[in-house]
């Protein structure tokens, strides 16, 4: 069978389910993933011939699709901030609107410091946020905390793949009285963070019908959601932690849910926090925030 004529039972298979632009990305992320050809290779190559053996594993991919598994999670990567990064089942598909935290951080008057600063990411997954920042601040101490031995197992390989130096740390944050009582912090011996970042669970249980099958069905859970009656959980814990550990001045930044960001400012202002900042996404949304000790 030839490429093209797959391609058409490709777009006819999803055309149910995927708008058009969506099933034609992920076609030509898929020549590159199965036959390493780009799209102008395809328009190249217009007699390209499959094998019965690649038609099988193109067939394979077309069902996973057709039950809404995520690309991602089929080629096993995903790009963010420019990096290449392994995902799987126990971790977050990196997100457009986390790269737009990166970005304000790199932006931030404090990275550009004349002495090497420190940063903590809380709730790594991937590891995306500080392997970004690594690689963009190649100075900078830069840590990063998980609860999920599996998921740090992937942001390590993901950290040696992109060539920067992370030190991961996996905890429970919920659990964590002091962030450097923990052992492998000490080994690292910051005296203390310039930068504290985290993009934790925040989705609430009675929002689960917004949330898309593909998310649902496949996205770890645990990184997802927190309960309803408590939503706020692990900003309150983090702030609380980084009264204790940022340097006087220090910033943290969040990423958030959306429909909570005036109860998240409420919250780090009676903590104390200053120059507290809310910042809409590309989506218009309010996902970020950023607030100095």
């Amino acid at each position: 069978m030839l490429l093209k004529q797959y391609k058409t039972h490709f777009f006819n298979t999803l055309k149910n389910i995927q708008d058009e632009q969506e099933i034609e990305s992920f076609f030509f992320i898929l020549t590159e993933y199965l036959h390493n050809l780009k799209r102008v290779d395809v328009a190249l190559n217009p007699n390209f011939e499959l094998s019965d053996e690649e038609v099988d594993k193109w067939n394979a991919i077309l069902a996973e699709l057709l039950q809404e598994k995520p690309i991602q999670y089929i080629t096993g990567e995903a790009w963010f901030y420019g990096l290449q990064f392994e995902v799987n089942e126990n971790t977050l598909i990196p997100r457009p609107e986390t790269e737009e935290l990166v970005e304000w951080i790199l932006n931030s008057p404090i990275t550009h410091y004349p002495l090497p600063i420190t940063i903590l990411d809380i709730g790594t997954g991937t590891g995306c946020i500080p392997i970004s920042l690594k690689a963009n601040l190649p100075q900078a101490n830069v840590s990063a905390i998980d609860v999920s031995v599996k998921a740090l197992a992937v942001a390590k390989k993901n950290a040696q793949s992109n060539k920067v130096e992370v030190n991961f740390i996996e905890a429970n944050i919920l659990e964590v009285e002091d962030l450097f009582k923990l052992p492998s912090a000490i080994s690292h011996n910051p005296s203390s963070y310039n930068i504290i970042v985290s993009n934790p669970p925040y989705v609430r249980n009675l929002e689960k019908q917004e949330i898309k099958k593909n998310v649902l069905d496949f996205e770890p859970h645990l990184a997802l959601f927190v309960e309803d009656t408590d939503a706020l959980l692990f900003y309150r814990k983090i702030a609380q932690l980084a009264l204790k550990n940022l340097s006087p001045n220090g910033l943290l930044f969040f990423e958030i849910n959306q429909y909570l960001g005036k109860e998240t400012v409420e919250l780090l202002k009676n903590l104390g926090f200053k120059n507290i900042g809310l910042k809409k996404d590309i989506y218009g949304n309010d996902r970020m925030i950023r607030c100095k000790k």
